[in-house]
């Protein structure tokens, strides 16, 4: 059974949501990162999906401080991605106390490189691959690179399957934060091609209807961002939809 993970951009140190990656399109919610993630962890979450989106654009993490504050203040499994591109800062996140790291850019654009992390004692199944597609292509640099010269989404998942990876996030950027349905076809399509690595589905999340339609999947887990600070998705109705 997946599991819910709500989401929490942040980007100045602020809530925020942005549509399709684009980050001339960003909403800012007046809610506080800490208490936000309390509420998850109140209902019934054991999740918490955390990107730095600051970090993600500048290729260093810049919101430690307050990540380091939502992981101390609950007790939900954390993932945090975003500017993660050194040994040194992935050591930093696991000893703030993150569950697991989020890697995209560094290690698209550096297989070998990825690789051999993968398979670093340090990092052993703590390793999550984001892969974020635009038309089946994968995109870099916080979405605002998408690299034509790469292997496709489809065809990087199948090489990393044999790695001791944590989990792939398969996130459909032309669906993110756009509140119109989630791209079950193509996560089905990832889900057949890992048959090792756990597969989390991202991107388009509206309503519980679309929780429900992913439920069947053999997937372990849904992220879901927009929806809840929109008021379209209620978490406690998620969490008991996955549940029964």
């Amino acid at each position: 059974m997946p599991e819910l993970i709500p989401a929490i951009d942040l980007r100045g140190g602020q809530v925020v949501r942005l549509r399709r990656g684009d980050y001339s399109q960003q909403t800012t919610y007046e809610v506080d990162p800490v208490d936000i993630a309390k509420k998850f962890q109140d209902a019934g979450c054991k999740w918490l999906h955390v990107v730095d989106l600051d970090g993600a654009k500048e290729g260093r993490p810049i919101n430690l401080k307050i990540i380091e504050k939502i992981i101390r203040s609950t007790t939900l499994k954390v993932e945090v991605g975003g500017g993660i591109r050194t040994e040194e800062a992935m050591e930093y996140v696991l000893a703030i106390g993150a569950h697991r790291i989020i890697l995209g850019t560094r290690a698209l654009a550096e297989m070998q490189w990825f690789e051999t992390v993968a398979h670093d004692p340090r990092f052993r199944d703590r390793l999550v691959l984001g892969l974020d597609a635009r038309d089946g292509l994968v995109s870099t640099h916080g979405w605002t690179q998408t690299a034509e010269n790469m292997p496709k989404a489809v065809d990087i998942a199948k090489e990393v399957d044999e790695w001791p990876l944590a989990a792939i996030i398969y996130t459909d950027i032309a669906r993110d934060g756009m509140l119109k349905g989630p791209n079950v076809r193509a996560t089905v399509k990832l889900t057949k091609i890992c048959k090792k690595v756990p597969v989390i589905h991202s991107g388009g999340i509206k309503s519980v209807d679309d929780i429900v339609a992913l439920k069947p999947l053999p997937i372990q887990g849904i992220i879901v961002g927009k929806a809840i600070y929109e008021g379209t998705l209620r978490v406690e109705e998620a969490v008991a939809a996955l549940k029964n």
